[in-house]
């Protein structure tokens, strides 16, 4: 439900702050974000990034022909883990 909040960015990025969040008197300061978030062009790169690291961490390859496809073997099995998006 929420792929691109996970993503960590590498630089820093500003925002308005969101209607209905404004403090009176504060109408001029802006939002320094921690993480991605949906509609901000960084957000599927900076996620896609975390995610390829961590399904990494547990074992799987990447296919170098098709970079959305990871596979893991193991004695008993193979699994292919195929990425669209955000979705799996």
């Amino acid at each position: 439900k929420t792929a691109f909040l996970n993503g960590i960015l590498n630089e820093e990025i500003y925002m308005l702050q969101p209607k209905g969040f404004v403090y009176p008197g504060q109408e001029s300061k802006v939002c320094k974000l921690e993480r991605s978030i949906y509609g901000l062009k960084q957000a599927s790169r900076s996620w896609n990034i975390r995610f390829d690291q961590a399904i990494k961490s547990f074992g799987f390859e990447q296919n170098p022909e098709e970079p959305c496809v990871y596979k893991k073997v193991n004695e008993n099995a193979v699994v292919f883990l195929v990425l669209y998006v955000d979705d799996m």
